[in-house]
């Protein structure tokens, strides 16, 4: 591999000087990202700011001739360790490439580049009265690249999916230096494989996102959340089946578990009650009138499955009390001790109740306080583990405690991530829930797109 010198020198030939950062101190940030529990052993060499696409072919084709690992990176919000460079080598950070090029109101449809803010894509759709669906908890810094990176989801899946349902088309730099077009402008495409797929969720591993033509929808005329409590896991998750069979369709069913209740409430007062086990937020869109008939008959279908207190937003006020009680869990926790970790796993819905039970009773059996949050409609949940991981016992508590998480988890019939991804963190429990064969083209796969593994190499598996 080049020096750092030399690799430096090169790629000020096709790139703006204060486009390149090298300096050690300079570097050392981007050996992390929003992962807590391990930073990249390596620092990159360089760090770059692409502009073009031409930019980054020709970056990529540099690095691809003498080897040199390329890790892309958004804002670095991911939580699996999918952007760090251990290899060291390039990272690639699309900050500037962050231009909305165009919203089509007609064909609803936007043409974004990989750098765009997802708060800011939903702000500029929704003034022309169109909707971005995916609903990432960061989504005030993170990046459509990284969402499209990830497949990345949030509290409105249940009812609209996740990012790789609201793509239509890719420009995508490939090891090699060239580009790749793939999809079309169009909602329905039977032409060929659908390699846009293919991108969606893979993590940098088989080529670097540089432009997205998105689908987008009719923004919601309005919406109305409501906050139930339940006494017991069980009935709020059969209280969710009971939504479903009376032919309601919420946007959103989260949940919150006891010990998210009373930690939000401990350090983000909200007038929750905490005496209850379990909380379900839902929220439910479309016009005026059909929200408050859904409403009602929401009511009605949460009281008869055995709900012990019901809240409504009657007023925005209250809507924003409920939303940021919810987002609050995450900020509440970590005030538990001095770090916290979230994970995410995701299990058919039937087997949500065991599911947090199972990961209380582990949690407890290790000594370490959780709180458990997710989105019970879909079957997702994130633990949010509170730790000290400077303590080398308690660390090791939890690295147990998340094996056992991971394996009961897999025995419920569910899977290590429904919107987080794999990365580092994960990668050595892949086998445990990929088949043998598919985990084998899997691996054929990153080989045919990326035979000198130099894009973000070391992830998934």
């Amino acid at each position: 591999m080049l020096t750092k010198n030399k690799i430096e020198e090169e790629l000020e030939k096709f790139l703006p000087e204060d486009s390149i950062l090298s300096s050690l101190e300079e570097c050392y940030v981007y050996s992390q990202d929003g992962t807590n529990t391990r930073k990249s052993e390596k620092t990159p060499d360089v760090v770059i700011f692409p502009e073009t696409i031409e930019e980054v072919q020709q970056v990529v084709k540099f690095a691809n001739i003498h080897e040199i690992p390329v890790t892309a990176r958004g804002a670095g919000t991911n939580l699996i360790g999918a952007c760090l460079p251990d290899s060291g080598g390039i990272v690639m950070n699309f900050s500037k490439m962050n231009k909305i090029k165009r919203i089509n109101k007609t064909d609803m449809t936007a043409i974004v580049q990989p750098g765009v803010v997802v708060g800011d894509l939903q702000k500029a759709v929704e003034e022309i009265g169109l909707f971005f669906p995916p609903d990432p908890s960061n989504l005030r810094v993170s990046t459509v690249g990284g969402a499209i990176a990830q497949s990345a989801g949030g509290p409105k899946t249940f009812k609209y999916g996740t990012t790789k349902d609201y793509i239509l088309g890719l420009k995508v730099v490939l090891a090699d230096g060239s580009l790749m077009i793939t999809g079309s402008n169009t909602i329905k495409n039977a032409t060929g494989y659908p390699l846009s797929q293919l991108f969606v969720g893979s993590e940098g591993t088989l080529g670097i996102v540089v432009e997205a033509t998105l689908k987008l929808i009719p923004k919601p005329e309005t919406s109305r959340v409501m906050l139930a409590y339940f006494d017991s896991i069980n009935d709020a998750t059969v209280s969710v089946n009971n939504i479903i069979d009376s032919k309601l369709f919420p946007s959103t069913i989260d949940f919150m578990d006891n010990n998210a209740i009373n930690t939000v409430e401990k350090f983000y007062p909200a007038n929750l009650k905490t005496d209850k086990t379990a909380a379900l937020i839902i929220e439910i869109e479309g016009s005026k009138d059909s929200v408050l008939a859904d409403g009602e008959k929401l009511k009605e279908v949460l009281l008869n499955s055995n709900a012990s207190g019901i809240t409504i937003s009657d007023t925005q006020e209250e809507y924003e009390r409920i939303w940021t009680a919810r987002r609050a869990s995450f900020a509440a926790t970590a005030k538990l001790r001095p770090d916290v970790v979230t994970d995410d796993m995701i299990v058919p819905r039937s087997n949500l109740p065991k599911l947090v039970e199972g990961i209380n009773a582990i949690c407890e059996k290790y000594h370490l306080q959780t709180c458990v949050i997710g989105h019970v409609g879909d079957g997702n949940v994130h633990p949010q583990i509170a730790l000290n991981l400077e303590d080398k016992q308690e660390y090791a508590n939890y690295i147990a405690a998340k094996d056992e998480m991971y394996r009961l988890t897999i025995k419920l019939g569910g899977t290590l991530s429904g919107e987080h991804g794999i990365g580092s963190e994960k990668k050595k429990y892949i086998p445990m829930a990929v088949d043998k064969v598919a985990l084998e083209y899997m691996r054929k796969i990153k080989t045919v797109f990326d035979p000198k593994n130099i894009l973000n190499p070391d992830k998934i598996f």
